[in-house]
């Protein structure tokens, strides 16, 4: 009779170590599982897809800081193609240099006022000259805000008896500012000048 007590006993301390660890390993499961879905949550949530020519694109969310070089770069370069690329249509130019002026500030508006009133944009449409700008590099210190840069670009004026080539350094500021559609990078261009425009190459056509 003591035996099968004991026998009785010993086994209801097998199950209940056995059941024991299937407690442990069950919880410990469910909290590997859980730790496992949250990681992969939060890296879904750095992620985003753009559809791009019906292709999905990849994108990575990221912290504003770790983008300032490249989209301050973008930003410059982005602006020089507007209000450098025109074309003998005056809706062309008017649509270039609005999309242009919504990127910088009174200075750029100024150095345009000059080229209208010198009858620049004038003497495009009636010479049916084209004239298109290739940025070759901008040179951007975000070490202090507003940013200083500098663009270097290589501007090719379309001509019907030549084809000018000639070189353009401008320097100007950028300033944090909201984004919106007019201005998806969010900086504005402050204090823009010119500090060099000269030929470089003439070829006759």
């Amino acid at each position: 009779m003591f035996r099968q007590m004991k026998n009785i006993d010993t086994a209801f301390k097998y199950v209940r170590g056995f059941t024991l660890l299937i407690i442990l390993a069950s919880t410990g499961l469910c909290c590997y599982s859980l730790y496992k879905s949250f990681q992969l949550v939060t890296n879904i949530q750095d992620k985003i897809y753009i559809l791009a020519n019906g292709k999905a694109l990849e994108a990575y969310a990221a912290e504003r800081k770790d983008n300032i070089p490249v989209e301050a770069r973008d930003h410059v370069k982005t602006f020089h193609h507007f209000f450098f690329t025109l074309d003998p249509d005056e809706k062309v130019i008017q649509s270039n240099i609005t999309k242009a002026l919504y990127l910088a500030d009174l200075s750029a508006k100024r150095q345009y006022d000059n080229l209208k009133e010198s009858g620049y944009y004038i003497n495009i449409i009636s010479g049916n000259v084209s004239q298109t700008i290739n940025v070759d590099s901008v040179v951007v210190d975000v070490n202090q805000s507003p940013y200083y840069f500098r663009c270097y670009a290589t501007q090719r004026i379309i001509r019907t008896t030549s084809v000018v080539a000639r070189s353009l350094v401008t320097t100007g500021y950028l300033r944090n500012v909201s984004r919106s559609d007019n201005n998806p990078h969010g900086f504005l261009i402050e204090r823009w000048r010119t500090i060099e425009n000269k030929d470089i190459k003439i070829q006759n056509r």
